[in-house]
C-alpha cells in the first residue's frame, strides 16, 4: 500500500502552479475591472487543482499500464510503474480528481452560464486522452497545445468570466504569457524525458524537435512569456512588477541551455514553478492595480 506521502509525490505537487497561477492572475484581472467574486475564485481554483493532480493521476496510470514509464524513470514517482500502488488505485485516484472538479465545477456553472457545461467536460476529456484512450494525443507531439488552451487560455479567461461575465480584452491578452508558462514546465520536463520516451514510442514535441530544438523552445516561452506580458500595461503599467521574477527565471534558464540533463532538469522543473508562481503573484498584483 503507498503512504500518504506517496501518493502526494505521485501528484507532481511541483506542477501545481500551472493550476494556480492562472486562476490568480485571471482574479487579478476581475480585481482591477472592479468585479471580482472571491468565493467563484476560490471555486475556480478548486476546479483546476482538481484536474491538474488528476490528469498527473491519469498519466501515472496510463504511462505506467501501457509500460512506457519504468521503474529507472528519472522524475517524480510514478506509483503505477513502480508498483507503489495498483494500477486500479491510481485510475481510481484520477477519476476521484476528476469528479471532484466536476461537482466543484457545477457550482459555477449554476451561477454563471449553463454553457460553462461543455468547457468543464472538454476540459476532463482532454485531460484523461492526453495520455489515455487507444491514440492518446500527449504521444502525438500535442502536449503542449493542450497545455496552452487548457492552462493558459480556458483557465485565465474562464477565472475572469465567472467572476465578471465577460472577458475584457486584457483577461484575453493575460492568457498568452501565462499559457506559454505552463508550456515550459511541459517542456522542461519532455526535456528530461526524451531518452526514455524515444524508447518507448512516446513521441512528444520534445522527441520531434530533439534536444536542442527543445531547449531553445523551453528559453523561447519563458522570455516570451514576460515579454507579452508587457502588452498589458495599456491597461495597468503595474504589471512591470513581473519583471521582478525575470532573476528566479534565470537558473532554470541556464540549466536548460547549458546542457544540463537527467536529476539536473527535475531541479530547474522546481526552479521552473517557483519563478512561475512568481510572476503570476506579480501579474495579478499589477492587473488588480489596474
Amino acid at each position: 500500500m503507498a503512504t500518504l506521502s506517496q501518493w502526494v509525490a505521485g501528484a507532481r505537487p511541483r506542477t501545481l502552479p500551472n493550476s494556480i497561477v492562472p486562476v490568480a492572475v485571471g482574479t487579478g484581472v476581475a480585481v482591477g475591472a472592479g468585479g471580482a467574486v472571491w468565493w467563484k475564485a476560490l471555486l475556480a481554483m478548486g476546479v483546476a487543482m482538481a484536474l491538474q493532480v488528476g490528469v498527473n493521476y491519469a498519466n501515472d496510470y496510463s504511462d505506467g499500464v501501457r509500460g512506457t514509464d519504468t521503474e529507472e524513470r528519472t522524475g517524480p514517482l510514478r506509483l503505477t510503474a513502480t508498483r507503489t500502488a495498483p494500477a486500479r488505485q491510481v485510475l481510481a485516484a484520477a477519476w476521484t480528481c476528476f469528479a471532484a472538479a466536476a461537482v466543484l465545477g457545477l457550482g459555477l456553472v449554476a451561477t454563471t452560464s449553463w454553457w460553462l457545461l461543455l468547457i468543464g467536460a472538454a476540459s476532463i476529456v482532454a485531460a484523461w486522452f492526453y495520455t489515455g484512450g487507444r491514440t492518446p494525443y500527449g504521444y502525438r507531439a500535442l502536449g503542449e497545445v493542450s497545455v496552452f488552451v487548457f492552462f493558459g487560455v480556458v483557465a485565465v479567461a474562464g477565472t475572469v468570466f465567472v467572476q465578471l461575465g465577460s472577458v475584457p480584452w486584457q483577461g484575453w491578452t493575460a492568457a498568452v504569457p501565462i499559457g506559454l508558462l505552463s508550456c515550459s514546465v511541459l517542456v522542461i520536463n519532455n526535456l528530461r524525458d526524451i531518452p526514455t520516451d524515444s524508447e518507448t514510442g512516446k513521441i512528444t514535441l520534445a522527441v520531434r524537435l530533439g534536444e536542442a530544438g527543445t531547449r531553445r523552445l523551453y528559453a523561447g516561452c519563458v522570455a516570451a512569456a514576460f515579454v507579452l506580458a508587457l502588452a498589458t500595461a495599456a491597461a495597468s503599467w503595474w504589471v512591470v512588477l513581473v519583471l521582478l521574477a525575470a532573476p528566479l527565471a534565470v537558473r532554470p534558464v541556464r540549466r536548460v541551455l547549458g546542457g544540463q540533463s537527467g536529476r539536473d532538469l527535475v531541479l530547474g522543473l522546481g526552479e521552473t514553478g517557483k519563478a512561475q508562481m512568481a510572476f503570476g503573484a506579480l501579474f495579478a498584483i499589477g492587473l488588480a492595480l489596474g
